[in-house]
């Protein structure tokens, strides 16, 4: 039987592409999010649409790195359990 860590190694888990379904409160509020962006957008020039989705694309990679920094962070704490749990 392989472990966990083996199947990660042999790219047999791959966490990030595990997908859940989206719950009814969170497709609320993207669907809130998607409107309120429509709207803006349509009260911009070219040049302030440009500008606005420049901070857009700046916003999701830092979200993406804010959300991977939490992810590592969680893991380790969750190692840190499990190793206090059962070796000490």
């Amino acid at each position: 039987m392989s472990t966990i860590i083996e199947e990660l190694f042999y790219g047999n888990l791959e966490p990030q592409e595990l997908t859940t379904e989206i719950t009814p409160k969170l497709k609320k509020k993207l669907n809130e999010l998607v409107k309120k962006e429509e709207e803006l957008s349509s009260k911009l020039t070219e040049e302030e649409r440009k500008l606005f989705s420049n901070y857009v694309s700046a916003y999701n990679e830092f979200s993406s790195i804010s959300v991977s920094d939490s992810f590592i962070s969680g893991f380790r704490f969750g190692a840190r359990f499990a190793y206090d749990t059962f070796v000490k």
